[in-house]
């Protein structure tokens, strides 16, 4: 595509986009305010850039509280803390001077948006290039399973951190490691949903001498550690001290946490050594990646759902990052099944668009999911991924 070409493809795609934006703020945000737990991070970064408060502090919890409630948070509420490292400020940043009902249409559209980006660079990164009628299919199926819409109705920034991951793994495929190095240091505005997958993207890195990965990440990071200093010294015993009371408000852990602690009423032993096998199983991937340079594509997503099953706290919309398992799982049946793969492959994305809207709507409790709607996604991708590593070798690797 020639230049002329890819601007008129941009120009289009901005024109759309802003399309988007004005149509979800008159039906959407303006009418029903909500995506909470966007709501948290922008008044927090509202309240620091605007405001001149610390995004930590009382003042501007009472802030974010008064844009949940229109009045303080009383107790057995989710007071709405800001609970995220100081930079994430950088990133909500350029909304912060518009209302909150533009703010939130814009969020939405560049979720939205994320969830297609990630779809396609995953498709790329399994080796597939679907027709367009299994491509739109996938397309409204990244928007309406329940998992990812949930996510855009909250407005759950998990979603962009999302789209990172598949853009570093996508990027370290095709060798552009300054724009995955980039992309891996922003991503860790959530550390929850990446905090097992930093460490072996870096190890694999020193290990394969991606010297401009490293670098980009170390500048990046660092970049963003030094100027979240400069602007609040305090910012991170703030933050840890806000994630002290994260279990005060939260009634579940993780899927393993789930199982062992509140359905079969064990201890913390339990939890552990179930945790411990599942990272016993994820290093012993890390070491024949390592040292065999094999699967690493295969042993990411591994580590990314071992990520999701034992996180002191995890949230159903995080549950977008076992798409590039799925794909991988589709894209075999449909090219190596025969006629009776691409029917399996349509069942399976009709199961996952039907069954967990069902199951929720099934057992929700008041506003809350109940605790079993956590479990069959990460578990069913373990066991898919325990079972189909060879599938992995037709894709990227």
């Amino acid at each position: 595509m020639n230049l002329s070409k890819r601007a008129l493809a941009g120009l289009i795609l901005v024109v759309l986009l802003a399309g988007v934006v004005v149509v979800t703020r008159q039906v959407f945000t303006a009418p029903y305010p909500g995506l909470n737990d966007f709501m948290s991070r922008w008044e927090g970064a509202r309240s620091y850039w605007v405001e001149g408060l610390n995004p930590y502090g009382e003042a501007a919890s009472l802030n974010i509280q008064r844009r949940i409630y229109g009045r303080p948070a009383v107790e057995g509420e989710d007071p709405g803390y800001f609970a995220y490292p100081f930079y994430t400020v950088f990133v909500v940043w350029p909304l912060v001077y518009l209302p909150y009902d533009w703010a939130s249409a814009v969020w939405l559209a560049l979720l939205a948006s994320a969830l297609v980006a990630a779809l396609l660079l995953q498709l790329d990164l399994a080796g597939w290039k679907p027709r367009p009628a299994w491509l739109a299919f996938l397309i409204l199926g990244t928007l309406l399973v329940y998992y990812p819409a949930r996510g855009l109705l909250l407005g759950q920034p998990g979603l962009l951190v999302y789209l990172l991951q598949a853009l570093v793994l996508w990027a370290l495929a095709r060798r552009r490691d300054r724009l995955a190095g980039v992309a891996l240091a922003v991503s860790t505005f959530k550390p929850q949903m990446g905090f097992l997958i930093v460490p072996l993207l870096l190890v694999w890195g020193l290990v394969g001498r991606r010297w401009r990965f490293l670098g980009a990440f170390a500048v990046m990071m660092g970049g963003l550690l030094l100027a979240s200093l400069a602007l609040l010294p305090s910012w991170l015993t703030d933050w840890l001290a806000q994630l002290q009371l994260y279990p005060t408000y939260t009634a579940l852990g993780s899927p393993v946490w789930i199982i062992t602690r509140y359905y079969l009423g064990l201890d913390a032993w339990a939890e552990l050594l179930a945790a411990a096998a599942l990272v016993a199983w994820m290093l012993w991937a890390w070491y024949w990646m390592l040292r065999y340079s094999e699967s690493w594509l295969w042993t990411a997503a591994l580590t990314l759902t071992v990520t999701h099953l034992i996180a002191p706290r995890t949230a159903t919309p995080h549950y977008v990052v076992f798409t590039l398992p799925l794909v991988v799982v589709l894209r075999t049946l449909i090219k190596q099944g025969g006629r009776w793969g691409a029917v399996w492959a349509l069942v399976c994305l009709l199961a996952l668009l039907i069954i967990p809207w069902v199951h929720f709507l099934a057992t929700v409790e008041g506003e809350f999911e109940h605790p079993t709607v956590y479990l069959p996604p990460p578990f069913l991708t373990l066991l898919a991924l325990g079972t189909t590593r060879k599938w992995w070798s037709a894709g990227s690797e």
